[in-house]
């Protein structure tokens, strides 16, 4: 009895990590955003009240235009997002590094300026011309920078927490036409097939050497540019055929769970709210 025992014991253990790998996340991979939004400790929350939140935090942060409501906004939606609905700090970093890099991008030529001459408060001389600057400059950059930010924090809190099937109810409740909302269905969940075929087949061009230097990745490059073109299509005639095969007449129909709103969900939301006006009333 002793050695059967302590022979299932690893058997067990292994099972577990087997099964904790299986619902894991896997980096990389072309995981769908949904992933976390199904895991979200929030998920049970009215999908109409989030996506009214979001909405107005964003109207909110654009429209008061400080910099103090940016940070609240931030800090707020970091809060709900990790905090509330339990999502791993290094995934919610993680997952807004890309609009973190398109923000920076974006704004940084607000903060500088190219002239032929030193017309500013710093100025760099590289050859020919310089790169000219204020603190004012710098200012509104930075003012920009945290604005944009918070809008996308807010827009990140919804996404993180509801499936994007539960977004799309709520846009047909308010009357957004139906080829509209059905069109971003099937997009939004194309791009992660495509995402997920695209990393496929990388990863067989590394494993053949199709990388080792600069001629050969652009050789590649090509190659597999041309062969997502091709197994897009065979995917998209595949995956239309999935849908006949199930009775689709060009219509979706969504099973929505119904998700009372409650009481302590929303004073909280109010009382933020109003502290955003009040912190922006006090900092004009």
């Amino acid at each position: 009895m002793t050695l059967k025992n302590e022979t299932n014991k690893p058997h067990q253990h292994g099972h577990r990590h087997q099964k904790h790998r299986k619902i894991g996340h896997k980096h990389g991979e072309g995981s769908s955003i949904d992933f976390y939004a199904y895991l979200s400790e929030i998920r049970h929350w009215n999908p109409g009240f989030k996506v009214s939140l979001s909405a107005l935090t964003l109207i909110l942060t654009i429209g008061l235009n400080n910099p103090w409501v940016s940070l609240s906004v931030i800090a707020a939606m970091a809060y709900v997002t990790v905090v509330k609905g339990r999502l791993p700090l290094h995934a919610y970093l993680s997952i807004l590094t890309i609009p973190i890099a398109f923000i920076l991008l974006g704004t940084i030529m607000i903060g500088i300026d190219f002239a032929l001459k030193p017309v500013s408060q710093f100025n760099l001389h590289l050859g020919f011309f310089y790169i000219v600057t204020s603190w004012e400059r710098i200012q509104t950059m930075c003012f920009l920078i945290l604005k944009v930010f918070a809008a996308v924090s807010a827009m990140e809190m919804m996404a993180l927490s509801t499936p994007s099937s539960e977004i799309i109810c709520v846009l047909q409740k308010v009357r957004v036409p139906k080829l509209f909302t059905e069109l971003m269905m099937m997009t939004y969940r194309y791009i992660f097939i495509l995402i997920d075929v695209n990393i496929h087949i990388r990863n067989s061009a590394d494993s053949r050497l199709g990388f080792c230097d600069l001629k050969t990745s652009w050789n590649t490059f090509g190659k597999v540019a041309s062969n997502m073109l091709i197994v897009s299509l065979k995917k998209s005639s595949a995956y239309y055929d999935a849908m006949e095969a199930r009775c689709y007449d060009g219509e979706f129909i969504i099973l929505e769970e119904p998700r009372p709103i409650r009481t302590s969900q929303v004073i909280p939301a109010i009382i933020f709210i109003f502290f955003l006006f009040g912190l922006w009333v006090m900092s004009r």
